[in-house]
């Protein structure tokens, strides 16, 4: 009995001897929140900007079309009963093709938005994985981490780069927009 605890004594003696001794050489790792840079930097500002203008554009000439979809079904329905059948007809033709032709466009607009803003989100990406590798090198860090992708459920915040990373991109973001 008294050998186990002198051996479980001598283990966890060098399991602390050990640690101590690589505790000089820590790893440094950061971690970066890439949705925090894209609401707080000046360049994810900039894109949300253009994709809340973008966005404002395609909704404002979907209303306009759809509003003149809806004249002419409200047009339609009061002539009905005054038309002739082959002219009642064409008209409902005409307006079962322009339903279908706003259903198209309605489509197409969000295919465009999500590309459009999928791009914009790609580019800021690119950017910033440029900068943190260079970060990471001038700063000596053996991983950085981003936050929501790799599944980081705990960091301490000791360890979170987000916002040195958010500085330095606004002044890179700030020198390529000049």
């Amino acid at each position: 009995m008294r050998s186990v605890k002198t051996i479980c004594m001598l283990m966890i003696s060098l399991f602390f001897l050990a640690s101590s001794s690589l505790g000089a050489d820590a790893a440094k790792i950061g971690i970066v929140d890439f949705q925090k840079i894209l609401e707080a930097s000046s360049a994810g500002k900039s894109a949300q900007a253009e994709i809340k203008q973008r966005g404002k554009k395609m909704e404002e000439d979907l209303k306009t079309k759809g509003t003149a979809i809806e004249e002419k079904r409200k047009q339609f329905e009061r002539e009905a009963l005054v038309l002739s059948e082959e002219a009642r007809e064409e008209k409902e033709r005409e307006l079962r093709i322009g339903i279908g032709d706003f259903k198209v466009l309605q489509k197409k607009y969000a295919e465009e938005f999500k590309e459009f803003e999928g791009k914009l989100i790609v580019d800021i990406q690119k950017d910033l994985i440029e900068l943190v590798n260079e970060f990471g090198k001038k700063g000596g860090y053996l991983l950085i981490l981003e936050k929501r992708e790799t599944g980081v459920l705990y960091a301490p915040q000791t360890i979170d780069i987000t916002d040195v990373i958010i500085e330095q991109y606004n002044k890179q973001f700030a020198k390529t927009s000049k």
